[in-house]
């Protein structure tokens, strides 16, 4: 099975860089159609399915393997390594962003910079960490998703898009959640509500932006001050919005900071 097929890769545009989209939990790389236009007129451009979502073939969906991100990261290493051109600046959303992550580990080199849109390296608090969520919290988001999936879908959606004035946004979110297979759903979704990345972005070395939302429940603010205190090179990007998917809500004020980012990073990134 080819990677394009497995992955459903598009490619577009041509330019200096390589921008590589990552979606999210319960998404596809539709979510990215407010903003990865703007930068196929310049640049080429990578979107992806992350198997088990969109028109990925679910039929290469592996419990094993992708039981951890690591075996989405591995995927992620090797749609680069066929798609890329020049160096590669990879925009991840929450999980994606962390699948970054870990492919920059894996390969070091291959990605030049991350552009992050609401990540989060652990949903849960501790003393020395402010995740959000309790574990209790998180467990028992687990267990309701897990005992009724289209029901915790059809409420949990609305809340994690936000902007009840547009909620056409939280409609097509809850109608991607839904179209994912219940199965693979649940099993990605504890791998992205369990996964602990802090020790994977304090080995980050390239430039990082995050673009963190003003009220997002799902990776509070505190998150992302937590990154730029962690990561050697990290700046952040504070956009007025409610929810976690500023890509989609407000895509201008991210095309902007990530234009901008570009802009500031393009002239040190290795070839």
């Amino acid at each position: 099975m080819s990677v394009q097929a497995r992955n459903n890769v598009v490619v577009k545009g041509q330019g200096p860089l390589t921008l590589v989209f990552a979606h999210g939990f319960g998404c596809d790389q539709n979510m990215w159609r407010m903003v990865e236009p703007t930068f196929a007129k310049r640049y080429r451009t990578v979107l992806f399915d992350m198997v088990g979502c969109g028109k990925s073939d679910v039929g290469a969906y592996d419990i094993d393997k992708y039981s951890t991100l690591a075996g989405y990261a591995e995927d992620i290493v090797e749609i680069i390594q066929e798609f890329k051109q020049g160096p590669v600046v990879f925009i991840g959303h929450s999980v994606g962003a962390m699948a970054g992550v870990m492919a920059a580990n894996l390969s070091r080199g291959l990605i030049s910079a991350h552009a992050m849109v609401g990540p989060s390296p652990s949903y849960i608090t501790d003393e020395d960490y402010p995740g959000g969520f309790t574990r209790g919290d998180i467990d028992a988001l687990l267990s309701t998703l897990e005992s009724n999936y289209l029901g915790w879908s059809s409420a949990m959606a609305p809340r994690i898009m936000g902007n009840s004035e547009t909620p056409e946004l939280g409609a097509e979110l809850t109608n991607s959640f839904c179209q994912t297979d219940p199965n693979i759903a649940k099993r990605f979704a504890r791998v992205t509500f369990l996964t602990d990345s802090r020790e994977d972005v304090r080995q980050l070395r390239e430039p990082v932006l995050v673009i963190q939302s003003s009220d997002d429940f799902i990776a509070p603010r505190a998150v992302g001050e937590y990154l730029t205190q962690v990561i050697d090179d990290c700046r952040m990007v504070l956009v007025e919005n409610e929810g976690h998917c500023p890509h989609l809500s407000q895509p201008a004020a991210c095309i902007d900071a990530i234009q901008t980012f570009l802009d500031q990073t393009c002239g040190h990134l290795p070839a």
